[in-house]
C-alpha cells in the first residue's frame, strides 16, 4: 500500500488517537519503570510456534509488558498502545501498531477499541473505513462450535471443495477459513448460534455501545478467529488497503501477567511504509490542555462520540474511559497537569452538557455539548 504519512506520523496520529481513548504510549509507562524492570526467558512451556501470526506478535508484547513490571491493578484494567517503529531507528519493513485493553473485561473496552482503532485508519487513508465484527465465544463455545463444524464437514463433504475436507480432519477452523477464501459459505455454520448466555450476553452489549456511539459496524458471521488464542469478539477494520484486526483473548495473557486476570482486548494494524528509512526523531506531545473525567455509562458514550470531533478540532484531550474509578481517574489527571477538566456525569449526559473547571482556580462553568468545540477553542 501507499499512504502519504511518514512513518513518524503514523507514530504520532497513533498517540493523538490513543490519547483521545485512553491508552497510554508503553514507552511512558516503560520509562517510568526503567528501575523495576528486567528481561526474562519466555514462560515455561510456552509455545509461540503454535500460535498464529498475530497473536505471536501479541504474545511478544505481552512479554515486553511483564519484562517492564507494568501490571493491571485490581479492578484497573492497562490501556496501552505501542509500535514497533522507534525515532531514531530504521523503519521496520512492517510497522505494526497495537493497542491493548488488558484486563478488561466489560463490554465497553471492546467499543473503545474498535472506535479507537477506527479512527486510526481512517486517519491514515483519510477515508471512512468499514468495520466487521462478529463473536467466536468463550472457551465452551468455540468447543460447541468446533464440534458443530466438524459435523458440518462429515456430513456435506460430497458436496464440499476436497481440500477443505481434508483439512477439516486436523483443523476445523483453518478449513472453515478456506472456504470463506473461496466464498463457498452459504450453509457453514455460524458461531454467534452456539454462544454461551455470557459470551451472547457480552456481544449484545458491544452492539449497543457501538450503536448508541454511532459507531457504524457491519455483522460478519464468516469473520474468525483461530487457535485457542482468541476468544469472543472478533473485529476486523479495513480502508485503501489498510487492515486492522482484533480480538478479546485471555488464555493468551496467563503465562505472562501475574495475578486475577480478566479477559483483554487488542487490536493489531499493519503498515508497510513507503520506503525504508530511519525513523525521524518526534517532537514532544506536551501535555494536554484538557483531560475529560465521566462518570457512570452514559457519560462514558458520550465521550467516546466526542473524542473524534475534539481531536479533529485540533483540541489536545486526554480521557481514560476505560477507567471506572473517579477517583483513580482524578489521580491520573493530576500526572497530565493539564490547565482544564471537562466533567461530565449522569446529569451532564442526560442535559447534554459538561462542566468546564479551571485547576488553578476551581472556577467551574456548564457548557452544551453542540457549543463545547467553540468554547474549548476561545478557553485553549
Amino acid at each position: 500500500m501507499s499512504t502519504a504519512f511518514r512513518t513518524d506520523e503514523i507514530l504520532k496520529r497513533a498517540g493523538a488517537v490513543g490519547a483521545s481513548y485512553g491508552f497510554t504510549p508503553f514507552s511512558v509507562l516503560a520509562a517510568a519503570k526503567k528501575g523495576s524492570s528486567s528481561r526474562s526467558p519466555m514462560p515455561e512451556g510456552f509455545q509461540m510456534e503454535a500460535l498464529d501470526d498475530t497473536a505471536q506478535h501479541v504474545a511478544a508484547f505481552l512479554k515486553q509488558v511483564r519484562d517492564a513490571n507494568i501490571m493491571p491493578g485490581l479492578g484497573q484494567p492497562l490501556f496501552v498502545w505501542h509500535s514497533n517503529a522507534a525515532p531514531g531507528r530504521t523503519a521496520p519493513k512492517e510497522i505494526i501498531i497495537q493497542f491493548h485493553a488488558i484486563s478488561a473485561g466489560r463490554s465497553i473496552a471492546d467499543a473503545v477499541m474498535i472506535r479507537a482503532m477506527r479512527a486510526l485508519v481512517s486517519e491514515i487513508t483519510k477515508t471512512e473505513p468499514v468495520v466487521r465484527i462478529n463473536s467466536m465465544g468463550d472457551k465452551e463455545t468455540r468447543g460447541r462450535f468446533a464440534r458443530e463444524l466438524g459435523t458440518f464437514f462429515r456430513k456435506h463433504g460430497a458436496a464440499l471443495p476436497a481440500d477443505c475436507v481434508a483439512c477439516a480432519k486436523n483443523d476445523v477452523f483453518g478449513a472453515a477459513e478456506m472456504m470463506i477464501g473461496k466464498e463457498t459459505t452459504e450453509t457453514l455454520p455460524s458461531p454467534t448460534d452456539h454462544l454461551s448466555e455470557a459470551s451472547r450476553k457480552h456481544f449484545e452489549d458491544v452492539l449497543e455501545y457501538l450503536e448508541t456511539t454511532e459507531t457504524p459496524y457491519e455483522l460478519a458471521p464468516c469473520l474468525l478467529s483461530r487457535g485457542t488464542a482468541w476468544s469472543d469478539t472478533c473485529f476486523e477494520i479495513q480502508a485503501e488497503g489498510v487492515r486492522a484486526w482484533g480480538s478479546r483473548y485471555h488464555e493468551l495473557a496467563k503465562p505472562f501477567l501475574k495475578g486475577p486476570l480478566m479477559s483483554s482486548i487488542g487490536g493489531v494494524l499493519r503498515i508497510t511504509p513507503p520506503a525504508k528509512a530511519t525513523v525521524p526523531a518526534m517532537k514532544p506531545s506536551g501535555k494536554p490542555r484538557f483531560v475529560f473525567v465521566h462518570i457512570g455509562d452514559d457519560a462514558k458514550r458520550v465521550s467516546m462520540k466526542m473524542a473524534d470531533s475534539l481531536r479533529h478540532a485540533r483540541l489536545p484531550l486526554a480521557q481514560s474511559i476505560g477507567v471506572e474509578s473517579l477517583t483513580e481517574q482524578m489521580r491520573l489527571a493530576e500526572t497530565l497537569d493539564p490547565q482544564y477538566l471537562l466533567i461530565m456525569g449522569r446529569k451532564e449526559a442526560l442535559e447534554r452538557s459538561v462542566i468546564l473547571r479551571e485547576r488553578a482556580t476551581y472556577a467551574e462553568t456548564s457548557i452544551p455539548l453542540d457549543l463545547l468545540v467553540d468554547r474549548l477553542k476561545q478557553v485553549g
